[in-house]
């Protein structure tokens, strides 16, 4: 089978899914064409650099997935005047298709905040590890829930009605509804013409509550059709907004409970030998001197869950880099921080991807740049 960045995308689209992005975020195909046969291999790396794009061409490599985006604001111009534009217009000049999954890669799964929650546990099993922020995820079919009331003898037609239009679609299961019967009332004025009873006259009719969920983009066909299969000269019909749903084991960050309560000396130990760094900064909340069990992590800067992590009990919170007035403000708040270098908590997983890529596109070249190094480094 002939190989594509379109099969580069979905393989990572199921490692990362785009949809758990921050929506300040800039993921997916960056550069190059969907269409465009892989011809050659896939280099993986933290940051598109010359070097590292001068080993994937070296190594012929027809994509580079860069987790940093290499676009990170709009351009009105793409010349070769500045830098970074001049490496993107040499990768397209190569051929070189480039996607970078970035914060999906961090709220997936198994994904980036899991392999750094790993280094705080040293591995071990842990009690509990949850998102610090889960990702909100909702099926466009079911923004919205319809609800009618109609006598149960009308129930299946209108069921099947609103259905046709778009109503009821929950996964791959279609004409889902609900229904509860109770008693309707109502009293029509002399100009009425009610289905059942007369005019002026309060009726009472047992009814069947129907209730099915609703794209907002089918809404207006769906109400459409209900009023028009609906027996009643007035139908009632409620909309419901429905909110987003949690998931519970994705999204940004982790809030870690350790099976054993671990110092911050052990703590950080493990986190060293888990990052291969020999040193990692760590500022002490006043009066945090016993053990430790609830721990928030976050690749790269992660001041922006600090406020979660400290809502979720947290009494350290590792990341890559954070502000001295952020790490003042959570040491007056008590807790504790430890940084271990921004690009340190991210660069380790790399492997990992390269395996799972490698097994999603069988037979491809999936390699870590080598070239790829720390912008920053510690002597």
């Amino acid at each position: 089978m002939s190989h594509t960045v379109r099969t580069l995308m979905d393989a990572m689209e199921r490692i990362a899914p785009l949809s758990m992005a921050e929506s300040w975020d800039n993921v997916g195909l960056i550069a190059g064409s969907a269409g465009a046969p892989l011809r050659g291999g896939v280099a993986i790396t933290i940051d598109l650099t010359a070097p590292v794009l001068e080993e994937a061409i070296a190594r012929k490599a027809s994509v580079i997935v860069a987790y940093h985006p290499p676009i990170w604001t709009a351009l009105k111009h793409l010349t070769d005047a500045e830098p970074g534009q001049a490496l993107l217009l040499r990768a397209i000049e190569e051929r070189i298709a480039i996607f970078s999954p970035h914060t999906a890669l961090d709220g997936a799964g198994e994904g980036m905040n899991d392999w750094l929650a790993e280094g705080v546990t040293g591995g071990g099993a842990t009690g509990d590890r949850r998102a610090l922020a889960p990702h909100l995820s909702q099926a466009p079919s079911q923004q919205l829930k319809v609800v009618t009331f109609a006598p149960s003898t009308a129930l299946d037609r209108l069921r099947e009605a609103m259905a046709s239009a778009g109503a009821g679609i929950i996964g791959a299961y279609h004409l889902c509804s609900f229904s509860t019967p109770g008693t309707g009332t109502f009293l029509g004025d002399e100009t009425s013409k009610p289905a059942v009873g007369v005019p002026e006259v309060l009726e009472r009719v047992a009814e069947e509550r129907l209730e099915m969920v609703c794209a907002r983009s089918a809404l207006p066909i769906v109400v459409e059709t209900l009023r028009h299969f609906h027996p009643y000269e007035e139908p009632p019909i409620d909309v419901y907004e429905l909110v987003a749903l949690p998931r519970r084991s994705a999204g940004a960050g982790r809030r870690v409970v350790l099976d054993q309560p671990a110092t911050l000396e052990t703590i950080a130990g493990r986190l060293k030998a888990h990052l291969g760094v020999t040193a990692v900064k760590v500022a002490r909340a006043p009066g945090m001197d016993g053990p430790i069990t609830h721990v928030g992590v976050c690749p790269g800067a992660g001041s922006s869950l600090v406020e979660r992590a400290i809502a979720d009990e947290c009494q350290l919170f590792v990341t890559g880099e954070m502000r001295y007035h952020e790490v003042t403000g959570a040491l007056n708040r008590g807790l504790s921080i430890m940084l271990a270098g921004h690009t340190n908590t991210e660069r380790g997983f790399l492997p990992r991807l390269r395996d799972r890529l490698a097994r999603e596109l069988g037979g491809v070249d999936v390699f870590v740049a080598d070239a790829d190094r720390p912008r920053v480094e510690l002597f």
